[in-house]
């Protein structure tokens, strides 16, 4: 979870008047209590009313509201067309996700900030993409976050099959393909997979670990180290 997560959890946690501890907030938010005692302060110091101590517990008073977000009229344009990218070329649940974002912060927004959808002329559709990569969008995600081994049906450009085991470490969006970079446990090296080429996906039940050589940031170097304009 990120911080700023965290700190807005903790300030629902205290809602209503009610004595929390920090052992309580440290078991629901999976953190130290010592972490918890350092966030308290940092709220405390930007003006959040809560009140206690370490040892003997926290309580905020009735009648603290967040201050809600504001956005310009072009952040509202731009949130508006990524939100129609991301329906026309993103994952399912992406799509289901940036549609929800969307109501809830045209219903906070006032009047005079509020931008009608059918005043936005940004526009995408796109015919290729296919339930299937879009369902691999989501399920390639959600493993690149949580660190989950793959193991995959390959086809590359030239038809021959092959199957893979991978560490997914993140997706990218060429337009109209989008392409998996992974660890592959086949090569010991670096590969970028078409997802539209992927006919077969399955958790093997296992988890990685950011190893030197084999993460993220040394697939960007290993590209820099190619690139002789660098």
């Amino acid at each position: 979870m990120r911080r700023a997560d965290r700190l807005f959890q903790i300030v629902q946690y205290l809602r209503g008047g009610r004595l929390v501890r920090a052992r309580q907030l440290s078991e629901w938010l999976e953190v130290s209590e010592r972490t918890i005692y350092r966030d308290v302060a940092d709220l405390q110091a930007s003006g959040v009313p809560i009140e206690g101590a370490a040892g003997v517990g926290y309580i905020m008073r009735d009648g603290y509201e967040l201050p809600p977000l504001m956005f310009t009229r072009d952040e509202i344009v731009a949130l508006l067309a990524g939100a129609r990218l991301i329906r026309a070329w993103g994952g399912a649940a992406m799509a289901r996700a940036a549609e929800e974002a969307m109501i809830k912060i045209d219903a906070v927004m006032p009047d005079k900030l509020r931008v009608r959808q059918n005043e936005v002329q940004i526009h995408a559709f796109a015919p290729e993409m296919t339930p299937q990569v879009r369902s691999h969008i989501d399920f390639l995600e959600n493993a690149a976050d949580t660190r989950k081994r793959l193991s995959i049906a390959y086809r590359d450009g030239k038809g021959d099959a092959s199957d893979r085991v991978i560490r997914p470490l993140g997706l990218w969006f060429w337009g109209k393909v989008w392409t998996l970079v992974a660890w592959c446990e086949l090569r010991h090296d670096f590969r970028m997979f078409r997802l539209d080429r992927i006919s077969e996906l399955r958790e093997t039940g296992e988890k990685f670990k950011a190893e030197p050589g084999k993460t993220l940031k040394d697939f960007y170097r290993s590209m820099e180290s190619k690139d002789p304009g660098r």
